[in-house]
């Protein structure tokens, strides 16, 4: 293919792409609407929501088969679960972080999530990590641990964010199922756990659905933020290379950082702001380590 020639496959994945991306960045704004409204709470409404909008959405798209084809292997689960119980575990702390006012951790945990990626590819797949990427991954080590020692605190939410994540991707690729169906059926194992929540909120009068009415039609259309900017995501993993996709990555927590600045006035001390700076290094490295490969498949089109 010729350098000047635009292929409009990638130009409709990166719109994909910049939608998901910019939609999962501005994810603070929608979870910190929910005032007095527990972390807890919310991501039972959200796995509840999406599980339904989902559902939905593989009716009108007749994607019912690989569905009922999982399903009808309980066995064959055992990895969907505990892709679910990741996700499920890095969306309750994520709004737990926007409402404990901790943005700028929850933005260094997804930076930290690509390095953790390589990391676990070493340490669990075998995968040969380059010099550039071992430095890479050794520079966030290195800025934890600046954090830990001269402000005597590990960044929890942000380890904690990165690993599940990191674990939940590394697991989600030995799933045979497609981005939508993979979350349908992980939201759908939940369910019975979530359904179970509600009726021991209601019952013990905890609840804030069908309160006010606000918060309620929030609490629905969380799950309808949730599986939105997936469905974008899943229709720009389609059309664009992987490199690429991990180039446009970095826009979420960009965003995530900005906010948590500009709208949250969230403090960034010197030494957090050190760490930002040793983890950016990181990442820049790494993204060089991808653009050899980006350079060649483009020369070979």
């Amino acid at each position: 293919m010729n350098a000047t020639t635009t292929d409009p496959r990638a130009t409709q994945g990166v719109g994909f792409g910049l939608a998901a991306y910019l939609m999962w960045g501005c994810f603070p704004l929608f979870f910190a609407l929910f005032e007095g409204v527990p972390a807890y709470e919310i991501l039972v409404h959200r796995v509840l929501w999406s599980c339904v909008f989902l559902a939905g959405v593989v009716t009108l798209l007749r994607r019912w088969r690989p569905v009922t084809e999982a399903l009808a292997h309980p066995r064959r689960l055992g990895r969907v679960l505990a892709c679910a119980v990741l996700i499920a575990a890095n969306w309750g702390l994520y709004i737990y972080a926007v409402e404990s006012h901790q943005v700028l951790q929850a933005s260094l945990g997804y930076f930290l999530t690509p390095l953790v990626n390589v990391a676990l590819g070493m340490l669990v797949l075998r995968e040969r990590m380059s010099r550039l990427q071992g430095l890479a991954v050794a520079l966030a080590g290195g800025a934890i641990a600046l954090q830990v020692a001269l402000i005597g605190a590990l960044p929890w939410i942000s380890l904690v964010l990165a690993l599940t994540f990191g674990t939940y991707g590394l697991l989600r690729k030995q799933v045979p199922l497609d981005g939508l169906s993979g979350l349908f059926v992980e939201t759908l194992l939940l369910m019975p756990l979530g359904l179970l929540a509600l009726a021991g909120l209601q019952q013990a009068g905890m609840s804030h659905f069908l309160g006010e009415p606000h918060t309620t039609w929030l609490l629905v259309a969380s799950g309808v933020i949730t599986a939105l900017p997936l469905l974008a995501f899943a229709g720009a993993a389609r059309r664009l290379r992987l490199a690429t996709l991990g180039f446009l990555m970095y826009l979420n927590p960009s965003l995530q950082f900005l906010l948590a600045l500009l709208v949250f006035d969230e403090p960034l001390d010197p030494i957090r702001l050190g760490t930002f700076m040793l983890i950016w290094v990181g990442l820049a490295l790494y993204s060089w380590t991808l653009w050899p490969r980006r350079t060649v498949s483009a020369a070979q089109r």
